[in-house]
């Protein structure tokens, strides 16, 4: 399976950033890619167009033509289309199809993933990306999870995965690992946004950070903040529909999810503030990469202060 995984055809669904690294990482070993996403039906998917011609993707024209040209579907998609794509792939899928979910849903919609793709005779293997992708590209450590995860993870190997490792065969399992994981992450992302923010506006952020430093020495708070600033920026969005999936993981569980919804209002809030132009155009190079925290939340501030 190694040499054979070489030749198949894997298809994309979700060109969004994840997607391009994917698709970059596949084509630079000449593994044929297409790719399809419900942006490229508008002018939205202009800079997808550049970028799959740039790169030799083919672009599908829907789900069911991606899902009816690929030996391995990879689906990489907002949290909340996670279950959606898999019905959209899956009557069109061939016996024997590997469909990877690297959404970030919970356990129960990542099991109706499953339940759909599986009837429809694909294989589905669950996939729960553990750290932030573009430093690691197609490397990234990610747990595979489900009856398949197996027989996929050689194939995987082969085509570079090399971050991929086995979980449990019960679906779900590596989906909670993940989600338990956010609450902390994406919960932090957006606790360092509140009170730097605020810190900022009474002029005690030195000795917040300094205290922080303190406590927790092996931090470098100064850098930390910056990319989650300039994360949460830019990605704000796809952020708040994770945790909105992982406060439904946590409700799962039997408790009631305070910080996983307030992290989810939080991101989401940032998100609608990076639409509304707060922190300058969106797509353009100096966008969410500010150096200095401090230049992002002197921009939220100076959007809440009353104006004389």
């Amino acid at each position: 399976m190694d040499a054979h995984a070489k030749r198949w055809r894997v298809g994309l669904v979700g060109y969004g950033e994840v997607g391009r690294i994917v698709a970059e990482d596949l084509r630079a070993q000449d593994v044929a890619v297409a790719a399809y996403d419900v942006k490229l039906d508008d002018a939205r998917g202009d800079a997808m167009r550049g970028h799959a011609a740039e790169h030799g993707v083919a672009l599908a024209a829907s789900h069911a033509a991606l899902a009816a040209g690929s030996d391995l579907v990879i689906s990489a998609v907002t949290a909340s289309q996670a279950v959606t794509v898999a019905r959209a792939i899956a009557p069109a899928l061939r016996a024997g199809t590997f469909v990877l979910d690297l959404n970030s849903a919970s356990p129960g919609a990542k099991i109706d993933a499953a339940r759909t793709v599986d009837a429809a005779g694909g294989r589905y293997v669950e996939g729960a990306v553990m750290t932030s992708v573009p430093p690691y590209r197609i490397k990234v450590p990610t747990i595979l999870g489900g009856p398949h995860a197996a027989a996929l993870a050689p194939a995987l190997a082969a085509l570079g995965f090399a971050g991929c490792k086995v979980g449990s065969e019960r679906l779900g399992v590596a989906s909670a690992s993940k989600m338990c994981r956010s609450v902390m992450i994406k919960g932090l992302e957006a606790m360092v946004i509140e009170s730097f923010t605020t810190a900022r506006h009474y002029g005690v952020e030195d000795a917040v950070i300094a205290s922080l430093h303190e406590t927790f020495p092996g931090i470098d708070w100064e850098k930390q903040a910056a990319y989650f600033f300039q994360r949460v920026i830019e990605h704000g969005r796809r952020r708040a529909e994770e945790m909105r999936e992982v406060a439904q993981t946590v409700r799962e569980a039997g408790l009631e999810p305070w910080s996983a919804a307030g992290t989810a209002e939080r991101q989401a809030w940032v998100a609608d503030a990076a639409d509304a132009g707060w922190f300058g155009v969106r797509g353009t190079p100096g966008f969410a990469r500010s150096a200095d925290w401090r230049t992002e939340a002197d921009r939220i501030l100076a959007h809440l202060k009353p104006k004389d």
